[in-house]
């Protein structure tokens, strides 16, 4: 019996690259809609032993952590259906981590979540939503 092949590992190479473009994109094109806005970027891709935070701004006098999903489609559920309780406790906890780290102390925290459509052909959706949970 003859045994399938193995995945190539630069067809994995490859996968893995298209995902980190396409979630540098929907960073970007939420940067836009976010400053658009009036938030004010303060960091981007902020890395710990914890995770990561995808952005940090600032809105007034409150500090924004947000998580930013980006999908071509839809076949598997909206971008902002792929964020969880777990995620969104997740978050709260590299959002403690970030204040620490850099001995920030603003007058509130909010966590919120952008989710970037962008379908083949079609206008780029962008959807936001504040403070959850």
């Amino acid at each position: 019996m003859a045994r399938p092949a193995a995945a190539s590992p630069f067809a994995l190479d490859a996968a893995a690259e298209h995902r980190r473009r396409l979630g540098a994109r929907g960073e970007s094109i939420a940067v836009r809609h976010l400053t658009g806005l009036g938030l004010v970027l303060l960091d981007r891709n902020w890395r710990c032993d914890a995770g990561e935070i995808d952005l940090v701004l600032r809105d007034g006098d409150v500090l924004v952590v947000c998580e930013v999903k980006t999908r071509t489609s839809t076949d598997f559920g909206t971008p902002l259906e792929a964020i969880d309780r777990r995620k969104a406790d997740r978050l709260r906890r590299l959002a403690a981590r970030w204040l620490l780290a850099h001995d920030c102390h603003p007058d509130d925290v909010r966590i919120d979540l952008v989710g970037v459509l962008t379908p083949h052909g079609r206008p780029v959706e962008v959807e936001h939503v504040e403070g959850i949970g």
